[in-house]
C-alpha cells in the first residue's frame, strides 16, 4: 500500500496504532486469519486497501458512513465548492490535519 509516495505495510500501521490483529481487522470487515496472510505478504485487493486507509488512516466509522452522507457531499462540493473547501479546511484544523 502507498501513502505519501511510500510503500506501506499494514502490519506496521496497525502496530503504530496498538491495535492487535483482530481490532485492527475486524474495523474494515476482514478475519484476523486473512489479515494476517495480508500482513504476511498476500497481495490485497483493492477495496481492502482503501477500506483499511479510509478507516485507519483517514478516521472514517463505516459502520455509521452511509451512502446518503457520500451522496451530500458531493452535492456540496459541485454546487458550492468554496462551502465545501471552508467546512474541509475547518474539518482538519479541529482534528489536527493539514487540508488538502
Amino acid at each position: 500500500m502507498s501513502l505519501a509516495g511510500k510503500t506501506f505495510k499494514p502490519r506496521h500501521l496497525r502496530q503504530r496504532l496498538g491495535l492487535n490483529q483482530q481490532q485492527f481487522w475486524s474495523a474494515v470487515g476482514v478475519t484476523q486469519s486473512g489479515g494476517s496472510r495480508y500482513e504476511t505478504g498476500r497481495s490485497m485487493p483493492k477495496p481492502v486497501r482503501e477500506l483499511v486507509r479510509l478507516v485507519h488512516v483517514e478516521g472514517i466509522d463505516v459502520a455509521r458512513a452511509r451512502g446518503e452522507h457520500f451522496v451530500i457531499a458531493d452535492h456540496l462540493r459541485s454546487t458550492n465548492p468554496a462551502l465545501y473547501q471552508r467546512i474541509k479546511h475547518e474539518i482538519r484544523s479541529r482534528n489536527g490535519r493539514k487540508a488538502r
